[in-house]
């Protein structure tokens, strides 16, 4: 069972990136799936989710209208698309699978976590 995150890198305030997150047809393929992020000296935040079938997308406030969260299941992938990039977006972005196949924001509805990818965005 594993989530293998990866995408992350170094960019300037307002540029792009977007995260890939693979995993195996058993955990990923029937359980929403979401991303959250750790900055330094921080808790583990919500960043955006994915119900199973990619029909119902929630979002953080803070990251609404930037972020887009999509996935492939043929695949078994999902990924962020982070567009206008803060500052205030650095850290370490982990992909969850979910108990559920319904999209939740509660970091406890998550069973398997990738090993997170790191992003730093320059102001």
């Amino acid at each position: 069972v594993q989530l293998q995150a990866s995408g992350g890198g170094l960019v300037q305030a307002g540029g792009s990136l977007r995260l890939s997150c693979t995993g195996s047809r058993r955990t990923s393929s029937n359980n929403a799936m979401g991303w959250f992020r750790q900055a330094p000296g921080k808790e583990r935040e919500f960043v955006a989710a994915s119900s199973w079938r990619g029909g119902e997308t929630i979002y953080a406030d803070s990251v609404k209208g930037r972020f887009t969260i999509s996935r492939d299941n043929a695949q078994n992938t999902v990924y962020l698309q982070m567009n206008s990039l803060e500052p205030e977006d650095t850290g370490i972005y982990y992909c969850a699978a979910a108990l559920g196949a319904i999209s939740t924001r509660d970091v406890r509805n998550y069973r398997y976590w990738g090993q997170g990818t790191l992003v730093t965005v320059s102001s």
